[in-house]
């Protein structure tokens, strides 16, 4: 009865299934307050947190800025007039605050109209590196930090095509910087350029499961122009801007130093090119340089990889992950796949590390073979490291002690990587003498930094690892319960002197120096809440369960002075979630969520319409969980629908809402679960599905967690695709999607397609693409027209008689 009252009110109000030329708008005052703010500036600091540098970056792109040209390549989006990512968020303001400082100074002789982007710290962290992007290229620019004095070093214009184009030398007085060749030629465009022939791939007839990628190669024309914009030549620049040539030129997609300074290790990527997969796929060599530019050894040759087996635990054959050795002077290590990276091959061992000392004149040396897949490697010193491996089909993660000198290993922690509860945290790494981040080892003990969930909050911590018997001791624990306070950073240990950010509902998040044996705190930041129109909405966690007993949460949100003993109003309540894959029940019902932390409305939530007289369920838990031998989207429909269920009985039973008047949203795979939800249960009002993909027959080689393809199960891939059930679905819903998004699999042509079909089923279904915008929204004025389109669509449909049932 209710769609139907709804279906007769949108033929009564007008409600086109055409196309709208309408201009773009603006959202009511109480969201247009919220929306319409100052981001206050992000904060980075140096290794002893003495100086804080605070970079500014305006809320929103403009249009304007969205609108300029750019080519999309080998999975890069690309400026051709200025050579850097067009994706790219510029800071458009730069202040320092150093140990000696009252206040934070802005430094002298900064360009005007900045855009910069790249920071870096010197390694003895006496000077702040970073680019500028002006109208026709990208400057290397320096700031002494004692002086304060800022200017540019680079003569030439940089190549940041390929993403950070600088690195600094080890004597702080030197970088290496890619910069554009200087015979670069032009590029070329389609109506100038006629093919001399089609365009052809082929199968070698090897199996292989790709996900769907976007902005690939797509002809000749694209290799030729991917060629022109990769290219750099690398050179070496001083502080005074003096600068020579390094190499020659090439495409150049990573260049690190070893921590002793005499090394340089570069990769660069080769033909043959591939229009399946993007660059970081595609041959490539990896070099390592004497710093005075001496050819010392190719270390690693890495094939075409389009072939890649089944699975989220399979990697390509050869050596990876190659990089320095934090702890050693010039050191490369890497990994080795035991099982042809085939995660489906049965051996004792998966990986195997090496380590292959400088000049590499001898073999490299074995030091570990994982179990699992390896992760990763955090170093400490000649006779401690940390090594990490996985395993996705079941969760598990093991992290080991191991002597690299000695070979010797222990086994610390073995758990399921999604039990938060169980996390031991995060090693507490400094700088050493290499200027490298390590693990902090004082005698034989070693300090961990965790989050502290716990099924009675968030408590975070420090505990003390004996690195002889790899048991911990706790030293500090975090007490509050009226605000959210994380442990970032350990600045001494043994004077109890620790780095917080703490923050509140209505409190911003600042950082403070906490001595952990008198509890004082002094504030390194003050930075005030731009969102006081809704400081004073209620917030709590809620838990509930699911039917099938599977422990739920979500953030509640409910109006100022709204009256909840009372409860004589009942509001409409806006669900926004995100599904999540679980192996079992007990991970799936823990909960990340803190009612003290800060209230931070932005359009990917519906937490603003709170300021209009909504309750809102923000962040609700949408486990699908699949135990043993079955795969958690084996019961996907049946497993949304009842956390959506779960989710309105929960708030109907405390007396706030009405529960006929529900809406549900969410992004990327929220957007459709959204649709499914619509599709298959008549819970909701409405709904706003944005950047999704309805369609999993257009990803057939997997999404999201799913590592099955089409053709292992096409009922699969067909049952939860909502465009496969277009003709079931009835409900009210927005649809809204960026006109180009970037994102694997969410491609614009989705929603197109499923509202053509929608529309042509007589679905009650309105459409909205936000011009030059990816997967993200980023444009000021998409993103105010987008909160006027959802404003609308929920006055429509769940405010007022259009929401309830007869």
């Amino acid at each position: 009865m209710r769609n139907l009252l709804i279906l007769l009110s949108m033929v009564i109000a007008g409600y086109s299934y055409g196309q709208e030329n309408i201009t773009f708008q603006k959202p009511s005052e109480e969201i247009l307050k919220l929306a319409d703010f100052q981001r206050p500036p992000s904060v980075f600091m140096d290794s002893k947190k003495e100086t804080l540098i605070f970079v500014y970056r305006a809320t929103y792109k403009t249009l304007e800025e969205l609108n300029q040209e750019d080519l999309k390549l080998a999975g890069l989006r690309i400026d051709p007039k200025t050579n850097i990512s067009s994706t790219i968020s510029f800071v458009n303001g730069l202040k320092v605050k150093r140990k000696s400082d009252k206040v934070e100074q802005t430094p002298k002789g900064l360009p005007e109209n900045l855009k910069l982007a790249h920071f870096g710290l010197s390694p003895n962290e006496k000077y702040l590196s970073f680019t500028n992007t002006v109208a026709n290229g990208v400057e290397l620019w320096i700031v002494d930090l004692t002086s304060l004095n800022a200017k540019k070093i680079s003569t030439n214009f940089l190549n940041a095509n390929m993403g950070n184009p600088y690195v600094w030398l080890k004597d702080s007085k030197t970088l290496v910087a890619q910069v554009l060749p200087k015979d670069k030629g032009g590029l070329k465009n389609k109506k100038e350029d006629l093919p001399s022939g089609p365009t052809i791939s082929v199968s070698t007839g090897e199996v292989s499961q790709n996900r769907t990628y976007q902005d690939m190669l797509k002809n000749l024309l694209d290799e030729e122009n991917f060629v022109t914009l990769g290219t750099s030549e690398l050179v070496k620049i001083d502080l005074n801007g003096n600068q020579s040539l390094f190499a020659e030129k090439a495409i150049y997609s990573e260049i690190s130093v070893s921590p002793n300074g005499e090394y340089i290790l570069i990769s660069t990527i080769h033909k043959p090119f591939s229009y399946m997969v993007p660059y970081y796929r595609f041959p490539m060599k990896e070099v390592v340089y004497s710093v005075e530019g001496e050819l010392i050894k190719e270390v690693n040759d890495v094939p075409l990889n389009e072939i890649l087996p089944k699975g989220f635990s399979s990697v390509r054959k050869g050596k990876r992950n190659m990089t320095w050795r934090a702890d050693a002077p010039a050191t490369l290590y890497y990994v080795e796949a035991l099982d042809e990276g085939d995660q489906s091959v049965e051996v004792a061992h998966r990986d195997e590390v090496f380590l292959w000392e400088a000049p590499f004149a001898t073999s490299p040396k074995s030091i570990f073979k994982t179990v699992n897949r390896y992760s990763g490697i955090t170093w400490g010193n000649e006779e401690n490291a940390f090594v990490t491996e996985f395993w996705y089909d079941t969760r598990n993660i093991k992290q080991h002690w191991l002597n690299p000198k000695t070979g010797e290993s222990k086994l610390f922690s073995d758990r399921n990587y999604q039990d938060i509860y169980s996390n031991p945290g995060s090693f507490h790494t400094v700088k050493n003498e290499y200027a490298r981040n390590v693990v902090e080892i004082i005698g034989n003990k070693a300090h961990l930094i965790g989050e502290g969930y716990t099924k009675e909050g968030q408590f975070p911590f420090i505990d003390e690892l004996d690195l002889k018997t790899l048991k911990s001791k706790r030293l500090y624990t975090v007490k509050t319960t009226t605000k959210k306070e994380d442990v970032i950073d350990i600045l001494d240990i043994k004077k109890g002197n620790i780095l917080v950010m703490v923050q509140s509902p209505s409190e911003y998040p600042n950082y403070f120096v906490r001595n952990i044996k008198s509890n004082k705190s002094t504030a390194l930041t003050n930075f005030e809440n731009p969102f006081k129109g809704i400081k004073d909405v209620h917030k709590e966690v809620i838990q509930y369960k699911r039917e099938d007993g599977v422990q739920l949460s979500g953030t509640l949100y409910l109006p100022a002075g709204y009256d909840r003993k009372a409860k004589t109003e009942k509001l409409p309540l806006l669900i926004w979630a995100y599904p999540t894959e679980y192996k079992d029940k007990a991970t799936a019902g823990m909960s990340k969520q803190n009612p003290n932390s800060f209230t931070y409305p932005y359009y990917g939530s519906f937490v603003y319409w709170v300021a209009k007289g909504y309750a809102v369920l923000d962040d609700a838990s949408f486990p699908i969980v699949g135990e043993g031998d079955n795969e958690p989207n084996d019961n996907f429909i049946e497993q949304l629908v009842a956390n959506g269920k779960a989710a309105i009985d929960a708030v109907d039973s405390l007396g706030f809402i009405d529960r006929s008047r529900v809406g549900v949203g969410g992004h990327s795979y929220g957007a459709f679960m959204t649709a499914n939800l619509l599709s298959h249960s008549d819970l909701f009002a409405c709904g706003i599905a944005r950047s999704g993909a309805y369609n999993r027959t257009l990803t057939p080689f997997g999404f999201q967690s799913e590592q099955r393809n089409y053709w292992d199960n096409p009922d699969l891939y067909n049952t939860m695709s909502p465009f496969m059930n277009a003709d079931k679905m009835k409900t009210p819903m927005l649809l809204v999607h960026g006109e180009e998004d970037n994102n694997s699999g969410t491609y614009t042509e989705q929603t197109k397609r499923y509202f053509d079909a929608l529309k042509n089923l007589g679905a009650p279904v309105r459409m909205v693409l936000l011009p030059k915008e990816s997967h993200g929204y980023v444009a000021r004025e998409n993103i105010l027209h987008l909160l006027w389109e959802q404003d609308v669509f929920l006055e429509k449909y769940l405010k007022g008689e259009k929401g309830k049932e007869d």
